[in-house]
């Protein structure tokens, strides 16, 4: 995968404009949600196409893939994303890095970032970092589109909750989307 990643996030906005174009959807009601390698695409998602979607649900996501290698078990996904520590893979995790290509003054889709207190996989430090940066630099309405940080302190990664836990997740998770999305109006 490494250096042709952006395939990834390319299908992505292939499916989000067909669905436009064949008039199933328009972006006002779109969102896009994913965790974990899938927060990754969100936060990609949010950076490099933002026009798509009315909201963004990112859960427990790698976005600083420059650091990313230096937290936690990451340096064993070094063989499937690469390494800022190599020019070449530098380049390459720059250009499509979430945390790195906030631009200051966009209207970003409002979001919500999730992340667990005691993940062991992916560090809450990403959720943390994209959520203050883009919360200081977007000129959103904080009223109407948001960026809101979830970090769960008993959580982690999201395997073995119980089923209370799971249901209230899932309720925060939809509650925003139909929120952003107007599908309860």
């Amino acid at each position: 995968m490494r250096d042709r990643k952006q395939n990834v996030f390319d299908d992505l906005y292939a499916v989000a404009g067909w669905l436009a174009t064949n008039g199933y959807t328009k972006a006002d009601r779109l969102a896009v949600m994913g965790g974990s390698n899938g927060g990754l695409l969100t936060g990609v998602a949010i950076t490099q196409r933002p026009d798509l979607w009315s909201c963004v649900v990112c859960q427990v996501p790698l976005l600083d893939m420059l650091r990313y290698q230096q937290f936690l078990m990451a340096r064993f996904w070094v063989p499937e994303y690469g390494s800022s520590e190599e020019a070449d893979q530098f380049r390459w995790l720059r250009a499509y890095s979430p945390y790195h290509n906030i631009k200051k003054g966009q209207r970003y889709p409002a979001m919500l970032i999730t992340a667990g207190e005691n993940d062991t996989r992916v560090h809450p430090l990403h959720a943390r970092k994209m959520a203050a940066r883009l919360q200081a630099m977007a000129a959103n309405d904080h009223d109407t589109d948001p960026i809101l940080l979830w970090v769960d302190r008993d959580g982690g990664h999201g395997q073995g909750k119980p089923l209370t836990l799971r249901v209230r997740d899932a309720v925060d998770r939809w509650s925003f989307i139909m929120s952003q999305t107007g599908c309860c109006r």
